[in-house]
């Protein structure tokens, strides 16, 4: 057992004797002036080694005092065999839980941080005030149950089950909940199998232009690099100057910026350079995409006008429907129709499995309707070719003797 301090400046725990920290700091003036941090760390029974960060009511984190007063404590519940106060999960709340996974500077960078909070949100609208360590499979196929009486779809009901499910693989590693937390989550089941919720709605190059044509300015050039780049939202919305080269028409995302944490390059082409070209760069915000002076967060209003205006059905699930996605399966198909090589497509998307590309590459009425025609043309090309091999055949036999010796 053992008390560490934390440097605030590289977070590095280490020995509190340490007077200086191996990226510069000097430890014993930053613990003079109450900014180092302190941890205990312990074995819980079975072996297994415990971090756990000075905190708590009534307890000062830049105390080493309230240090070894909390390591005495979990030295005396541990030889008195009080595991279950040890075990953070057995007193630990949902709603605490989640206070500390949204404050992981890790989860903060997501691009899908916003809608990671409405989820667990959601959740905890339910589950917010009880133990994380009594959560059962049962509770939760109950929430899926619910949920599903309130009219959400299978998809929506599955990524809140998903969003709280990360959390929980998340506070495991950290040794905030045990295998037992972890099980429970694991034995819920999907409510979608497979993918069956993958969507084949593709624009076509006219329904585009009209909803180009009917789209507000500040919405065009997101569009237009959807439907030109297939990048995903996040990417677009995201998109900053220094990462454009009109001039050499590439867009080149480092691995921060994907979804994949892969860089990316990717060409920009003449419709699109184009458009790029109209938009006003601001002096106070690097983002290309600006709406009163503010980067974009959320498209959703202004292109359900657009679509409505354009003559098309905008919804995610309804027949048919059309959401901002779409433009990613369109770009896929059109590449795919193209007659571009996969692995290019694959390289320009981001689609790091094949799975995932197939996935996006829609399978059209046009396709299937090209694929009979090549193959009539095809049976038609037989056909004459075996007529026109029993014509010379025939011709050939009665030009012929009987007697095989004959000329």
């Amino acid at each position: 057992m053992a008390i560490l301090a934390e440097c605030p400046q590289c977070h590095k725990k280490q020995a509190t004797k340490n007077k200086l920290c191996k990226c510069g700091a000097d430890l014993d003036k930053l613990k003079k002036s109450k900014k180092v941090k302190y941890w205990i760390v312990y074995r819980l029974p079975g072996g297994k080694q415990k971090w756990e960060p000075v905190k708590g009511k009534d307890v000062n984190p830049y105390s080493i005092e309230d240090a070894r007063d909390m390591l005495s404590k979990r030295a005396i519940q541990k030889r008195e065999g009080k595991i279950f106060d040890i075990k953070p999960e057995t007193k630990m709340t949902f709603n605490e839980l989640t206070e500390w996974y949204l404050g992981l500077e890790k989860i903060k960078t997501l691009a899908s941080y916003s809608i990671l909070q409405v989820y667990l949100k959601k959740f905890n609208s339910e589950f917010g005030n009880k133990i994380v360590g009594q959560i059962k499979p049962a509770g939760l196929e109950n929430l899926q149950a619910k949920r599903k009486k309130e009219g959400c779809a299978d998809a929506t009901v599955d990524q809140e089950i998903g969003k709280v499910k990360a959390m929980i693989f998340k506070a495991f590693d950290n040794d905030l909940v045990g295998g037992d937390t972890l099980k429970s989550f694991k034995r819920v089941k999907k409510l979608l199998k497979g993918n069956s919720n993958a969507r084949d709605k593709i624009l076509s190059k006219d329904q585009f232009n009209k909803l180009l044509e009917h789209s507000s300015r500040h919405l065009k050039g997101i569009l237009a690099t959807a439907y030109y780049t297939g990048m995903r939202k996040s990417e677009i919305l995201n998109l900053t100057w220094n990462k454009v080269s009109l001039k050499n028409r590439l867009i080149q995302l480092e691995a921060q910026d994907t979804k994949d944490k892969e860089p990316r390059n990717i060409p920009i082409c003449d419709e699109l350079c184009e458009i790029l070209n109209t938009i006003t760069r601001a002096i106070h915000d690097p983002h290309v995409f600006l709406y009163k002076g503010k980067p974009i967060r959320d498209i959703r209003t202004t292109l359900r006008k657009a679509c409505k205006q354009a003559g098309i059905l905008y919804s995610r699930f309804a027949k048919d429907g059309f959401i901002f996605h779409d433009l990613r399966h369109t770009f896929n198909t059109n590449m795919r129709k193209a007659g571009i090589p996969e692995s290019v497509i694959m390289a320009v998307t981001g689609h790091s499995t094949r799975e995932m590309f197939d996935r996006y590459n829609t399978v059209d009425v046009e396709d299937t309707r090209k694929a009979v025609n090549q193959l009539q043309s095809y049976l038609r090309s037989v056909s004459q070719n075996v007529s026109q091999t029993a014509q010379n055949d025939k011709k050939g036999s009665a030009g012929k003797s009987a007697n095989p010796y004959l000329p």
